[in-house]
């Protein structure tokens, strides 16, 4: 490809986000869909003591998606559920210039440098980490 957002190691990852597979009984799950492009990803998180123990997921979209998927999925098991609720918010302001690359948690987010000035794409990115967000607050609500 020649597009500059799709360089090797977003393609990589997203060939590795693509073979990710749903969980057969996540602890929580959410779809969320982007409406706009027709991105559409499910995160399925089984959690056990305050820690993610896995990761599934069913993504239905471009590279960036698929390989932020992949991120998720590959960064996510063993780490408190509280470090993927930051990772989210992280990426977020890293794509918008407010955060630099050694602030984010996961050193493979760095990925995404070429995705920071193309505002209209970072909705690609972000949204795994939407679905996994949703899928945590469904935990929260039946905890509460």
């Amino acid at each position: 490809m020649s597009d500059p957002l799709y360089q090797a190691e977003i393609l990589a990852l997203a060939r590795q986000g693509r073979a990710i597979g749903r969980l057969e009984e996540p602890t929580v799950s959410a779809r969320i869909d982007n409406p706009i492009c027709g991105d559409r990803v499910t995160v399925d998180l089984r959690i056990e003591d305050g820690r993610i123990v896995a990761v599934g997921a069913k993504v239905q979209g471009c590279a960036l998606c698929q390989a932020a998927t992949a991120i998720i999925a590959g960064e996510a098991v063993g780490a408190p559920v509280a470090t993927l609720e930051h990772a989210g918010a992280a990426v977020a302001a890293y794509l918008a210039g407010q955060v630099a690359e050694d602030g984010l948690p996961w050193a493979q987010l760095g990925s995404f440098a070429p995705v920071r000035g193309a505002r209209p794409r970072h909705d690609c990115v972000l949204l795994p980490f939407k679905a996994a967000s949703k899928a945590l607050s469904q935990r929260e609500a039946v905890s509460s």
